[in-house]
């Protein structure tokens, strides 16, 4: 079977029916599965054996400070104007860098680094120079690797954007979230028009090999109308890669939230409509690919190459191009992911500091995957990547009989065929153009935690 990615269909009645709180998957087991009874040692043991398998690395550096609250956020920050802090931080994330980069072998390869936040650029030119030659220090980069940070363009200056290339990082994203002047003001993140085609331009100049901007969709006083705009801007901008954010308005788990008049916020119908248009434009007048969930990409970039070949994956940072590999994070609330355990570094720098003052490594949650978690983890991973699953592949990779082992999986997801969000064949499990929309909810088919998450307010699927 050869499988190429068709045009998205949109319905409206289908997806309003399974418009339900699902996870998103970065990760299976999902972070709300995470307990407290995972040990520091064990996390430990876990590094030894991943030295033996040798797979190569991904890395990830929080860096939580912002100097502003956008009221949409949803990400783990602190607002703060004190400059002293991301000093101390900084301090205590270099000996957090130092002693879990002793644990792990020099040999295995890094295919891939993140710094995100907060904003990352809320460090100054020193501060930059000196994390980044702290992890040079300890990891050794394969030469195709990519390196990426995220930016806020209000912040954001030409000797900054050129300064960074200088250093190694080769891919940029920045947050648009929207043009409008009375959207942006109702968010706390007003950035004119001309400052975000400057920071562009800046970057392009520089020479990064991939732009990704972020949009959101559902914020207060957005209309059909104003949001087409917004999409005609970005085309305009011409980014290699857009991710679409549905607003998951939450105050009960972000309060920052509150500060949103939510009779601002556009209803369920107008939300549909508004990512209707938008996919149709970024589609038809943008020519970018629907890779997944809320990602677009051009069609000659990396990601919609490998989701052609089938070789797409996606882990905590999102769709990557890259071989597998285990992601070791830094810094507060970040999480790091090896072949068969999942931890949590600590949410608060009290706790953070104190951990690294007597000499442990920083964790405070996590997971322990057994094997039918690995099997659901891959099978999972593979829908929301490429849209299709060859049950040969997991048969042989785990030695299982598929249609056996999942028969209440598979009798469930008959009522998902009949709805044509899946196509089911004694070889095949394939998405359909409409079922794109809603991959979450056919991935959450084979998520045996499932039921036992149905008290959480989870964001909605759409």
């Amino acid at each position: 079977m050869v499988f190429s990615a068709p045009a998205l269909n949109f319905d409206f009645d289908l997806i309003q029916k399974y418009d339900n709180p699902v996870p998103r998957y970065t990760s299976y087991p999902p972070a709300t599965q995470f307990g407290d009874e995972l040990i520091e040692t064990q996390y430990r043991w876990d590094i030894a054996a991943s030295n033996e398998r040798q797979t190569p690395l991904s890395l990830y550096f929080h860096i939580p400070f912002c100097q502003t609250a956008c009221y949409f956020c949803g990400c783990n920050v602190i607002v703060t104007n004190n400059k002293n802090m991301p000093e101390t931080y900084l301090e205590y994330l270099h000996r957090d860098i130092d002693h879990k980069a002793s644990l792990i072998d020099r040999d295995r390869p890094v295919l891939q680094l993140h710094w995100g936040g907060g904003t990352p650029n809320y460090l100054n030119l020193h501060q930059t120079e000196k994390l980044w030659e702290k992890i040079n220090q300890h990891f050794k980069f394969d030469g195709k690797a990519e390196i990426s940070i995220e930016v806020n363009p209000r912040f954001l200056t030409r000797e900054y954007v050129f300064f960074l290339k200088s250093l190694g990082f080769n891919r940029i994203s920045f947050g648009i979230q929207d043009f409008n002047p009375e959207v942006q003001l109702a968010i706390n993140r007003v950035q004119p028009e001309a400052m975000l085609f400057q920071a562009m331009e800046w970057i392009k100049t520089a020479g990064f090999e991939s732009v990704n901007v972020d949009l959101i969709y559902g914020l207060p006083y957005q209309t059909l109308h104003s949001f087409k705009e917004t999409i005609n801007k970005t085309i305009e901008l011409d980014p290699d890669r857009i991710a679409v954010f549905n607003f998951a308005y939450v105050p009960w788990m972000k309060p920052v939230q509150k500060n949103i008049d939510v009779n601002a916020l556009p209803n369920t119908h107008e939300k549909l409509e508004i990512l209707q248009m938008t996919i149709d434009q970024l589609i038809n007048q943008g020519g970018y690919l629907f890779i997944g969930m809320d990602h677009f990409a051009k069609p000659e970039d990396e990601l919609s190459i490998a989701q052609r070949d089938r070789t797409l994956k996606r882990n905590f940072q999102g769709y990557t191009t890259k071989p597998d590999t285990e992601l070791f994070s830094f810094g507060v609330t970040s999480i790091s992911m090896l072949q068969d355990i999942y931890v949590q570094n600590h949410k608060g720098l009290k706790d953070y500091y104190q951990a690294i003052d007597r000499g442990l490594l920083p964790v405070t949650q996590g997971v322990k995957l057994n094997r039918d978690d690995i099997i659901r983890r891959d099978i999972i991973m593979q829908i929301m990547s490429n849209f299709v699953l060859e049950k040969a592949e997991i048969e042989e990779k785990y030695h299982l009989n598929f249609d056996r082992y999942f028969a209440p999986e598979l009798a469930t997801m008959k009522r998902l065929e009949n709805d044509g969000l899946i196509r089911l064949t004694p070889d095949w499990i394939e998405v359909t153009p409409v079922g794109r929309l809603l991959v979450r909810n056919i991935a959450v088919m084979f998520d045996t935690y499932a039921a036992s998450r149905c008290n959480e307010r989870l964001s909605k699927a759409i």
